[in-house]
This record gives structure tokens, sequence and C-alpha cells, in this order.
């Protein structure tokens, strides 16, 4: 997969997928399809299946304020590779490109930058000096120099009212931020994910027998509800059951949100490895226990349910 971040990295003539794409959810999958389904039915020679997206992400550019991610870009971009998507173009969001007008974004930058032979956007896609131009805009004026687009219908899935909602990577943040993981994961279309690097912790874990592997996260990745998890954690390819802690353990007198691991059935040195932290079940909300015998029958009771589960 190329990360390209300057026009003389991007591959072209493209077929483009065009937006955020933070999380890659079930409604994404829809907005990607079409550009899959075109390279490997085109008569060009080569045509790169693409996703164009903005760095940093607008809201940070017209907030000032930092975005958190459900996938921070190499996570991103490993699960772009994985349905096919050859390229994430990654354009800079600055004054310059945000002053565009709907034609002009067309003209220059799908156009002669890009060389787009066909694009694949949301049904409520904007863009645009103030998010001036539609879909509608936007196929509009990419007609004019032959490029087809596609405007696909959002994604939606039946709550427990049985009513219609869209899947959006807002509402996947909200069901998150409540601890209803398998509502996120439902979403999503795969579990919800933590990928990091093993590091030094406090290593109070081994103290009361049960040892943790300190992760440590990119800072933008979005957390989670504060609590305790029913995890999978994929290590070399071997997935192992395990009890998460997020937070700051307040019955050892924690300070700064940590996020450890304990892995059921395994014994060893992590430090240094990558996990990928797969999130399975919302346990408990975190709690400050009276006693550290308290918190040490509380996990087992943890670990017991994960067993269980």
């Amino acid at each position: 997969m190329l990360v390209a971040s300057s026009i003389e990295q991007i591959r072209t003539p493209t077929a483009i997928a065009l937006g955020n794409f933070d999380g890659i959810h079930q409604g994404h999958r829809v907005v990607l399809q079409p550009v899959i389904n075109s390279c490997q039915t085109s008569q060009q020679p080569h045509v790169y299946p693409s996703v164009v997206s903005f760095s940093p992400h607008p809201r940070e550019f017209f907030t000032g304020g930092k975005v958190q991610l459900l996938t921070p870009i190499d996570q991103k971009a490993e699960l772009l590779a994985d349905l096919g998507i050859e390229q994430l173009i990654l354009l800079p969001f600055n004054r310059d490109l945000a002053s565009l007008n709907p034609q002009q974004f067309v003209e220059q930058i799908l156009v002669k930058q890009l060389q787009a032979d066909l694009i694949s956007v949301g049904s409520d896609f904007r863009f645009g000096y103030q998010r001036q131009g539609t879909g509608e805009d936007l196929k509009n004026i990419a007609a004019s120099f032959g490029i087809k687009v596609h405007l696909n219908s959002l994604h939606e899935y039946h709550d427990s009212n049985n009513q219609a909602v869209r899947v959006s990577s807002s509402l996947i943040r909200q069901a998150l931020h409540n601890g209803e993981i398998k509502l996120a994961n439902a979403m999503l279309g795969r579990p919800y994910s933590l990928i990091g690097t093993v590091v030094t912790g406090q290593q109070l874990g081994r103290t009361i027998g049960f040892p943790t592997a300190n992760l440590q996260l990119p800072p933008e990745k979005f957390l989670p509800r504060y609590g305790v998890y029913s995890v999978d954690v994929l290590l070399e390819e071997t997935v192992f059951k395990g009890v998460m802690n997020i937070g700051c353990r307040p019955t050892v007198a924690g300070d700064a949100p940590t996020i450890e691991v304990h892995l059921l059935n395994w014994s060893g040195d992590l430090y240094g490895q990558t996990l990928k932290v797969n999130l399975i079940e919302f346990l408990r909300p975190e709690q400050k226990f009276a006693s550290v015998e308290a918190l040490k029958q509380q996990i087992t009771k943890d670990c017991q349910a994960v067993l269980n589960y």
C-alpha cells in the first residue's frame, strides 16, 4: 500500500473514493466497492484503485483542536490494502485547498493532479469552499471531463427499536464511548482494535499475579469507555483470549490513563512487540476497590468471565 502525501508520489490514472473514511466501516465499504470493481474490469493498462483523503483532518484545520481517530493512518492503510485499495492519497488540507470552489477542486485536483478515471462518494458528500458542492454537483462537473461518478446510498442498520439508522464514524465513536462494543463492531463490520507496542509500565500486575502488557498507542487513537474488556489478542499470528483494562487504575493510585492487557494461558516477554487487541465485550466500568486483595478477586472473576464467554 502506497501512502502518498505529495503529487510526485501519486500513481496515475486513478479510480478514487473520496472522503475521510475514518474507521473503514460498513458504509465506507459501499463507497469503496465501485472503485475496486472498476479497476478489476478497466480496459486501461492499469488504473490505480485509490482513496483520497485529507491531512490534517479538515476539522483540525478549522478548529485547531486534535481529532481522535478510529483508524490512524497506518491502520487505515492496512485495512484499505486488505480490501484491494492500492494507494492512500493524503491531500494537504491548507488554506489554498480550502478556498477552492467545486469547479476548481475538480479541475485542479481530481482531473489535473489525480487524473481520475472514476470517482465514488457517499450521497451526503460535500466539497469545495464552505462545502458548497454536493454529490450531484460533482457528478455534473466531472461529466464535462468524461469522468464517471458513483453516488452511493448510505449504509443503514436497524437498532433495538427496529429503526433504520445510518452507519457513521460519529455513531461508532458514541457507541465506543458508551461501552457498547457489540454495536460498534456491528457498524464497523469487524472488531474495534487497538494496535500498539508493548512498553515498560509500573509492573504492578506482576506483583498481584496478573502480569499485563502495557500498550503504547498512537496519540491520535480514539479510546473507548474506561473499564475492563474481554479481548482477543493477536500475537505472531496466534490469537489469545485476554482481559484489558483502560483507565487510571484508582485502586493502586494510578494517574495517567493506561492500556493494560493480561493474556490468558500465556507467559513470556512481550516488551517491544506489537499487539493487535480486538475488543469483544465490555465487562465492567473502572472502579476503586477497598484493597488490593479485593482487586485480585475481581480480576479473577473477569478472567473467568472471558473464558466462559
